[in-house]
């Protein structure tokens, strides 16, 4: 009596997790290093008046102030418990049993999860190291098959790093269009990005029909545990998906503290992205100071990076900068040849000196 499609399903592997081990610095999550804004308590506080009656289903005020900061409409906008609720709504408004959807891999596990759910099949687009994990357009179009009805497109990339520009992504939507595939577009760390203004495509969804474009306030604001999430798209497919949604599926609290916060603390995220990007530049040349095989600098604020010349797996060296208190993600879970592979994020100055020392000392003991 159950459906075919969960049989042999696994459950996602994220990262974020060093919140259950004591005193270790989490570097495997890419969160806005410099937490949520310091009056979140205080917004939290204020916005518990009113929990005594239900949200509004409609989320209006919250559309309101995104349509402005995104120069959309509010019809535009679809709102989520977190983006992993567009995420999983977009293949049950667009894909049925049989379809395919095109992912990039390696790339957040969530979209080929809820496509497995909706009976969809996947079909992978590898990133190569050849090409600097960056999308092939030509060999992307090629695959565009028949069958294949969704195309899915992180930017920023999780887990590579990598940033594609909007003329690109853009020219990647309009092929699809044309052979009627819809197209998502992850762009929930790209606030974290300096000028993501110029990349992001959100503001493109009148002009692309066949275009849906997710955000999140998880990353940019360092707030996980609030679980608040967007979507952009053209009116038509966002009156769908907001027909597929659960009724209430935000709270009165939710809504009220994205409010504010896009409304008065948008400042918070940008002086991070400013900080981030002139830590990268500096973490990237300290790390091969110490002899580590970083291959290239970050398109955005978390490296992705082989182990393979150490002849060490990303496990084990995960293990031993544990020992150095500094959690970092093992790549295993995207498949292979990932296994060779670890994602780590960029902090402030101080803590990076933190997690440069540590690397130092797990590459010493390496050679020991």
């Amino acid at each position: 009596m159950v459906k075919k499609t969960l049989a042999n399903l696994p459950k996602t592997v994220h990262g974020g997790v060093a919140w259950k081990l004591k005193d270790v610095e989490d570097y495997s999550h890419n969160l806005n290093p410099f937490g949520p804004p310091k009056e979140i308590e205080d917004i939290i506080s204020s916005a518990a008046s009113g929990v005594d009656h239900y949200p509004d289903d409609s989320c209006s005020e919250l559309k309101e102030v995104l349509a402005k900061h995104f120069k959309l409409d509010s019809n535009n906008i679809i709102i989520g418990a977190g983006s992993s609720e567009i995420i999983r709504n977009f293949p049950n408004v667009f894909l049925k049993p049989g379809d395919r959807a095109m992912i990039f891999r390696p790339s957040f596990a969530e979209y080929t999860q809820q496509c497995r759910i909706v009976g969809a099949e996947v079909v992978d687009g590898l990133l190569t190291e050849s090409d600097d994990f960056r999308i092939n357009a030509e060999q992307t179009i090629t695959k565009l098959s028949r069958k294949v009805k969704a195309l899915y497109i992180c930017n920023p990339n999780n887990p590579t790093g990598r940033v594609e520009p909007r003329e690109k992504v853009l020219s990647l939507v309009e092929e699809c269009g044309k052979r009627g595939i819809m197209v998502f577009l992850d762009e929930t760390l790209l606030e974290l990005v300096p000028d993501y203004k110029d990349i992001s495509c959100s503001q493109y969804v009148n002009e692309y029909d066949n275009l849906v474009v997710a955000g999140s306030l998880t990353k940019s604001f360092a707030i996980p545990g609030i679980r608040i999430g967007f979507g952009f798209a053209s009116e038509e497919a966002a009156e769908l998906m907001n027909k597929i949604r659960l009724s209430w599926n935000i709270g009165h609290i939710e809504q009220k503290v994205a409010t504010e916060l896009f409304r008065n603390h948008i400042g918070h995220v940008e002086k991070a992205a400013d900080v981030m990007h002139q830590e990268s530049t500096r973490m990237y040349s300290k790390l091969k100071d110490v002899g580590f095989p970083i291959t290239s600098p970050t398109d955005s604020f978390f490296f992705f990076n082989s182990l393979q010349t150490l002849k060490i797996k990303a496990s084990e060296f995960q293990n031993r900068m544990l020992d150095q208190k500094i959690m970092v993600r093992d790549c295993a879970s995207f498949g292979m040849p990932f296994e060779w592979y670890v994602r780590f994020c960029v902090k402030d100055r101080e803590r990076n000196d933190k997690f440069i020392d540590a690397v130092d000392e797990t590459l010493r003991s390496l050679r020991w």
